[in-house]
């Protein structure tokens, strides 16, 4: 009998052990992701970095026309030619690495927002409203994208969503969103109705990246299709950038 309680209790306290042990590294394995997401979002990228920042990089730079490779996540070297690339297309430091500038220019809010002290997932796609506009702003931008240009590229509607940003930043005109949009003849989708259409979630994105600071027109505060323009007022504008159908001027 003293052997089998002796055994029992021997059984009992290695198993009261393992359990321990267990929780041991279970706690080890929970704490750990925490952190390493923390630095994920607000990881600068460069040569040799992974991942899925990495991965959303290339995949705006291959749909803008600056990277030819995988969209495999692996910033090599054809990464960083892209990255360069766009730098200094975008006036910006052309040193290979993403940072705070070049994820702004990229559109990437969400992780300049991390670097830069806030919070958000990685992406553009948030559902909040960028600071220092309403609901209402936002709606009424992503309605004029989606009216004015959802034929063309993202690049392209996030320019349009700038020219009227720019727009409200001008002493020029009026100084609102609703009424740089509502603006008499200012644009054609107002004229003949199709502001009313209902945005897609790709004129969204493009509103908050516009209200967010990206501008791929550099400041421009006109844009129009040669195709189809009749005003030869507009046709005298300095050219500054050609995006799609849309010539951007000032």
């Amino acid at each position: 009998m003293k052997k089998f309680l002796l055994i029992t209790t021997l059984s009992l306290t290695l198993a009261a052990a393992s359990l321990t042990g267990m929780a041991v590294a279970a706690t080890h394995i929970q704490e750990a992701p925490v952190a390493s997401v923390k630095a994920v979002d607000a990881a600068v990228l460069r040569q040799g970095s992974r991942g899925n920042e990495v991965k959303e990089v290339q995949r705006r730079l291959k749909q803008w026309g600056y990277y030819s490779g995988s969209v495999d996540g692996i910033f090599g070297a054809g990464t960083k030619s892209a990255v360069i690339a766009f730098q200094r297309k975008n006036g910006l430091t052309a040193d290979g690495i993403v940072g705070k500038a070049t994820y702004k220019a990229l559109g990437m809010t969400a992780s300049y927002n991390a670097l830069n002290g806030g919070s958000g997932s990685s992406g553009s796609s948030s559902s909040s409203t960028p600071s220092g506009y309403t609901s209402s702003d936002l709606y009424l931008l992503a309605k004029a994208i989606y009216a004015e240009g959802r034929g063309e590229s993202y690049t392209g509607q996030v320019a349009i969503g700038a020219v009227i940003i720019n727009r409200v930043k001008s002493a020029s005109f009026p100084n609102s969103i609703s009424g740089v949009i509502y603006q008499s003849g200012a644009f054609t989708a107002v004229t003949d109705g199709q502001i009313n259409l209902e945005p897609n979630q790709t004129a969204y994105n493009a509103a908050r990246d516009a209200m967010n600071g990206w501008d791929p027109t550099y400041g421009c505060l006109y844009y129009y299709n040669p195709a189809v323009a009749t005003s030869s007022w507009i046709f005298g504008r300095k050219t500054v950038t050609v995006i799609g159908k849309h010539v951007f001027a000032i």
